[in-house]
């Protein structure tokens, strides 16, 4: 350990160590383990993992497909419901939808592979470049998305798909949204990220536009008078402060940041850690700042969350995953305020929290745990300008069933919409389904009605 040091600094390992530490989480099955998965399957009717998908991908029949040795079948099957099967096979939370409705658990307590039976129906036919979708008759309609994520590939995709042009904004450099940007590394390794998008605009008929941020460089009057519809899949750009004394210190860091910053690293080592390091939050985004900090020689690394184990936003698996790793996590602590020395955080003061009738409540009695790096990983807020009337809901965009704003013309979907669950497999679903409802209202001829008032 002391090769370590204190401080925040960076090479604090060894180069085959970063290889070794970022390497694929669950690295792809082969042909023989896959057909050995498949075969647990009971193909069941009206199964329950496929009505726990968010996308209702039907799971028996690309499970059936690779056990009959048709891999390029199963990646349709898949590619039909989610064009992003890829990368939801390697991030879903299939621990808590689809693997944690299989009946296989009541049998042996162990779900079918299902999330890596994906992957690697997936992967084949990626990896071969082979496309199953070809454009329709161009339909002369041109269409705008706002927001390169996974709610806007998967509209782009599909309204491609059904002939119509598409016009992709983002403000990034590349593309992705939170696949590029905001996983852990180790989930797709590779690049696998700008491979799927690669893959996604294939189709042909999609123009991506990088460095166009709406509000900035764009209203959405501006693309409402340019364009036949608008669909906008621009996530969540605000984090959430802590309002603690100390917060703007030197080593106080954003965990969305951090995580963006080390997934575009050319090189593991060059990315600076501290020696002990506090994590606050209790979802994914907390787990991944954590597991990382860790794998990039932090010593110590403590995750602090407000409420209970069982009140976390990350599944029982990731929490596993992260004490698997060394991080501590501990419950039932808020942050009070961040002490400096020299100039820099050396210390995070936390307060015991409790719920008193139902709502939570410090107690008064507090700690403090020694720090040289803290990351914020509270939630995310909706941070947008340029939408003018659009109406809002609890900070975030409504939209009806189908996916339309108030606005004419207008669709939204992904973390940017009110009642979304933040999730890769649900944004998919949400662009999808938008896409499909614009291309209702297009091939109708009809004009757009307003559908949420």
């Amino acid at each position: 350990m002391e090769r370590l040091g204190t401080g925040i600094r960076a090479g604090r390992l060894l180069p085959a160590e970063y290889e070794s530490n970022f390497s694929d989480l669950h690295p792809r099955l082969d042909k023989h383990e896959a057909l050995v998965a498949a075969d647990r399957c009971y193909f069941c009717y009206d199964a329950p993992c496929m009505a726990a998908c968010p996308t209702s991908i039907d799971i028996p029949l690309f499970i059936r497909q690779i056990a009959t040795g048709n891999p390029m079948g199963s990646a349709k099957t898949i590619f039909d419901q989610n064009i992003l099967g890829g990368m939801c096979a390697r991030v879903c939370p299939t621990e808590d939808l689809c693997e944690q409705a299989c009946v296989r658990n009541t049998a042996e307590e162990r779900p079918v592979e299902i999330g890596r039976l994906q992957r690697y129906a997936t992967d084949t036919a990626m990896q071969a470049d082979k496309q199953f979708y070809s454009r329709a008759a161009s339909s002369g309609k041109k269409i705008a998305v706002v927001g390169a994520g996974p709610a806007g590939l998967a509209a782009a995709h599909r309204l491609a798909v059904k002939g119509h042009d598409v016009v992709i904004y983002d403000g990034k450099a590349k593309s992705g949204g939170l696949n590029e940007y905001g996983i852990a590394t180790y989930k797709a390794v590779d690049d696998f990220a700008q491979k799927e998008v690669d893959y996604v605009l294939a189709i042909g008929g999609i123009e991506v536009r990088h460095d166009q941020q709406l509000g900035r460089d764009f209203s959405l009057a501006d693309l409402q008078s340019q364009y036949d519809a608008v669909f906008i899949g621009i996530g969540l750009a605000g984090v959430n402060a802590l309002r603690v004394e100390g917060e703007s210190l030197p080593g106080v860091d954003d965990a969305v940041d951090f995580i963006a910053g080390l997934r575009q690293a050319t090189d593991k080592g060059e990315v600076a850690i501290g020696r002990r390091v506090v994590v606050l939050g209790g979802g994914m985004t907390a787990i991944d700042a954590a597991v990382q900090a860790k794998l990039l020689g932090a010593e110590e690394v403590t995750i602090c969350y407000r409420r209970g184990k069982e009140h976390m936003n990350a599944s029982e698996f990731e929490q596993d995953l992260a004490t698997s790793k060394g991080v501590i996590i501990r419950h039932w602590l808020a942050p009070k305020s961040i002490l400096a020395q020299d100039g820099k955080v050396a210390a995070i003061e936390v307060e015991y929290t409790k719920l008193v009738d139902g709502r939570l409540s410090t107690t008064g009695e507090t700690g403090v745990i020694a720090a040289d790096q803290i990351f914020k990983a509270i939630g995310q807020t909706f941070a947008a300008s340029g939408l003018g009337a659009l109406r809002m809901e609890s900070g975030r965009i409504a939209i009806d069933a189908e996916g339309k704003t108030s606005l004419d013309g207008v669709w939204a979907g992904g973390d940017c919409v009110f009642g979304g669950d933040d999730l890769t497999v649900s944004a998919v679903a949400q662009g999808r389904d938008a896409a499909e409802s614009i291309n209702r209202m297009l091939a109708a001829g009809s004009q757009p009605t307003v559908a949420v008032a």
